[in-house]
């Protein structure tokens, strides 16, 4: 881009952002008392003055002075005002440190083509947490991704936490929540009882900085959870499946590490399973299930499991089936036709759950440790939409989460830190198992 059309394109965002910043000077007037108050005394002092200097003193008494120029002095007042009134809606519109934000996301290279930075239109407190404080910006054509993939840059620029990014109202706005640089993620979470939700469908995983991370699987029905070994899925699993038992659903646990991982507890609570035709067994009671609840929700018309149940007053369960290593189950590698035929079977199985569990209250929770096409089909991954990923490489990372972004914000040596789908960085609690 030549220079002329740069220059061209930074005078007319100059032009934008002082319309914007008399735009969120306006909005921020009517919620604020204090810069209302501001503004009266500036319109109270302008008009006394007016009105004093109009009683002791007149340009027509002046000989020299012209009629034209005398009625021309009578509009220096107005004016006033209206120069007075625009520059206070600037500066209630200019939030605190904007040029420097630019100054910071020009030196880490947040710009366009044109060489323009993102604008900062305003800074607030989040309603729901008050210790977030969430940029709200321009983003001048920068897309997400961008911003996802500046992210620890922006950190350091700004010397603090950005615990989410968001698109705003458009795809021109984007959100950016902190919270201080001070405040870091406890390296160990406890679990205890009172965190346990009362709804029936959610679960909870940890606490990021903006507060508990959960999951209502009556909205998004199936998990996947990834990581390195030692990254602490298995335990995240164990969270999961607890909280299920504990409010009341039916949990089902294929292990085919021989349940070694699982003790006796576990086994007494659950249905385990450690074999093929074991599991074939299971999905194939489940897809049974889920036939029949299809044919009795239709004949109640009743579009899912919750609406039936406060409709009828009935309490279907929730079944809950997991897999601690699914690699184990469904990696065809060195297997005989028949073998093969077996999985093909199984991934059947788990597609049509997948596929339609939500509305009938039947969900997966599948763990590995590399969820590649060779292990998860795309019929079934394609609608794990709750990912979360444990410490991983940059290729790991791309595979569960589509980005390398947990490579690049869960440290090698944490255990427990896990980030979702959505960007959020997690501290998983800590369950201990023989509290069940």
């Amino acid at each position: 881009m030549r220079m002329e059309e740069k220059e061209r394109l930074n005078r007319q965002m100059q032009k934008r952002y002082v319309w914007l910043r008399v735009r969120n000077g306006y909005k921020s007037l009517k919620n604020s008392k204090p810069k209302r108050f501001v503004l009266a005394t500036f319109y109270t002092v302008v008009l006394l003055a007016w009105i004093f200097n109009k009683n002791r003193f007149s340009l027509k008494d002046v000989d020299f002075i012209s009629p034209a120029f005398a009625a021309l002095s009578k509009l220096v007042w107005p004016i006033m005002l209206v120069v007075g009134t625009v520059f206070l809606l600037l500066l209630f519109g200019t939030p605190v440190n904007a040029g420097r934000i630019i100054n910071e996301f020009r030196r880490i290279g947040l710009i366009n083509s044109a060489g323009e930075t993102p604008i900062l239109t305003a800074k607030y407190k989040d309603e729901k947490q008050s210790e977030v404080t969430v940029l709200t910006f321009d983003g001048v054509g920068i897309p997400l991704p961008e911003w996802e993939n500046k992210r620890q840059r922006i950190e350091a620029a700004l010397n603090l936490h950005v615990v989410k990014l968001a698109e705003g109202k458009n795809k021109r706005e984007v959100l950016i929540f902190t919270v201080p640089a001070g405040k870091p993620l406890p390296e160990r979470l406890e679990w205890r009882d009172s965190y346990l939700t009362k709804d029936d469908s959610t679960l909870v995983l940890g606490q990021s900085l903006l507060g508990v991370v959960g999951v209502d699987l009556a909205k998004i029905p199936h998990i996947l959870l990834g990581g390195s070994t030692g990254s602490g899925k298995s335990m995240l699993l164990k969270l999961l499946l607890m909280q299920a038992l504990k409010k009341g659903h039916a949990v089902c646990i294929a292990d085919f590490k021989g349940g070694v991982d699982f003790s006796a507890v576990w086994h007494e609570k659950c249905r385990m399973c450690f074999d093929e035709d074991a599991l074939l067994t299971l999905l194939t009671k489940l897809v049974n299930e889920l036939e029949l609840r299809k044919r009795v929700l239709r004949e109640s018309g009743c579009p899912n499991l919750d609406a039936y149940n406060r409709r009828t007053g009935k309490r279907w369960q929730r079944y809950i089936f997991a897999c601690d290593e699914v690699a184990e189950v469904l990696d065809k590698t060195g297997l005989s036709k028949e073998q093969k035929e077996k999985v093909n079977l199984i991934e059947s199985k788990l597609a049509v759950i997948a596929r339609q569990g939500r509305a009938f209250g039947i969900h997966l929770i599948l763990a590995t440790q590399r969820p590649d096409a060779n292990i998860i089909p795309g019929q079934i991954k394609s609608n794990l939409d709750f990912r979360v990923c444990g410490r991983a490489d940059t290729v790991l990372s791309q595979i569960i989460l589509d980005s390398t972004a947990a490579a690049e914000q869960i440290p090698k040596d944490a255990a427990g830190r896990f980030l979702l789908y959505d960007g959020t960085v997690f501290q998983a609690y800590l369950f201990d198992e023989h509290s069940l």
